[in-house]
């Protein structure tokens, strides 16, 4: 049986994540929970758990996985304020089962230096669908990772049509029920740019051979084509349970984490490529993932403060990555070594940065 601290409990993933959990009682123990601000159902969670240990907020979060016995962290909190509890998860010997991409992408070798071989499992179901399906193969046989995206919202729309996207509209996501940030993240691909740096780092291939592509029944979660030109995809129905599920218990499957696919109905799988001129966040992340160290940091929390001006009315669908860009053009590369306090000087910068930019905006 595997003890299991929960982060990010309240939000989409922790509610899933717990209840595989309960489904479960002979694979899994829940020993901690962290959640952001809502007090009242992370009291309600562990109530119904049976749960002594409870976390508010990143700083909590992290000193509950240094101080309670697990076996497994699952990071499922939104944001780069997770690298904290990833970094402590991984520094403590815990398997990390990891939903918080942000933590990953921000901390970047930072994170991979630490990290023992096997110890970082993906929860994200696009990587969780590379790591099956690099089972089937060696390293060197692998010639390209292929990252599926749904399209999300506005899938086939050219640029111009996106001029006058509602925060509504925006959030009425085709076929993932996710949060506020991740569901605008994807409208605007800038999820999908996350993820394939995310890929890159994972799995030690770089972005020239990574390519993302527009599937939008979110039945195959990605695909890795190897040398003989052969392709291995991992199908499953658009349930978070089944990765989270094998993340928690990795490398063993958990039986009925999800609902297999009916082979007896008729359906059909269509796949697209990327229109990288409407939906520009995926070249974009492909450039600073590249050049790595603070600039995917720069990326993300200009895009986490460009979101939050959306909502608020400030800036047009289309300014989330015009300003993502335009911080990345305004910003200075920092030298020396990657560290916590580096990263969070970037941080503070890009956001700082990307609300004066904001602000000018007529």
């Amino acid at each position: 049986m595997r003890r299991v601290i929960v982060l990010g409990s309240t939000g989409s993933i922790g509610v899933q994540a717990l209840e595989v959990i309960a489904a479960h009682p002979e694979l899994f123990e829940v020993v901690g929970l962290g959640a952001g601000s809502r007090r009242a159902e992370a009291t309600a969670q562990a109530a119904a758990h049976g749960v002594e240990h409870v976390a508010l907020g990143a700083d909590e979060a992290e000193q509950l996985v240094r101080t309670v016995d697990a076996d497994v962290v699952l990071n499922g909190i939104t944001g780069s304020v997770g690298l904290g509890p990833t970094l402590a998860a991984l520094e403590s010997g815990r398997m990390l089962a990891l939903a918080n991409k942000e933590s990953l992408i921000v901390g970047g070798e930072l994170v991979k230096g630490i990290a023992a071989p096997g110890q970082l499992v993906p929860v994200d179901s696009e990587h969780s669908a590379l790591a099956q399906a690099l089972r089937s193969g060696t390293a060197d046989e692998v010639r390209r990772l292929v990252v599926t995206a749904s399209g999300g919202p506005f899938r086939g729309s050219r640029r111009e049509d996106l001029h006058d996207v509602t925060p509504r509209q925006a959030l009425a996501h085709p076929t993932w029920d996710m949060g506020l940030v991740i569901t605008t993240n994807s409208a605007t691909l800038v999820n999908k740019g996350l993820e394939v740096i995310e890929a890159s780092l994972l799995f030690d291939v770089p972005y020239d051979r990574i390519d993302v592509v527009v599937h939008p029944q979110s039945i195959v979660h990605s695909m890795v084509e190897f040398i003989d030109g052969s392709t291995i995809a991992q199908a499953s129905l658009p349930d978070m349970r089944l990765p989270i599920a094998l993340g928690m218990n990795w490398p063993d499957r958990v039986p009925d984490a999800g609902h297999p696919i009916d082979w007896t109905t008729a359906s059909s799988w269509t796949f697209e490529p990327l229109d990288e001129t409407a939906f520009p966040a995926v070249a974009v992340a492909k450039q600073v993932g590249r050049a790595g160290g603070i600039w995917p940091a720069v990326y993300n929390a200009a895009n986490e403060q460009a979101v939050a001006a959306f909502h608020a009315g400030r800036i047009g669908f289309l300014g989330i990555v015009d300003t993502i860009r335009a911080v990345l053009d305004t910003t200075s590369a920092a030298s020396g070594p990657l560290t916590r306090e580096s990263l969070a000087e970037a941080e503070t910068a890009a956001r700082r940065d990307a609300d004066r930019l904001i602000a000018a905006q007529p």
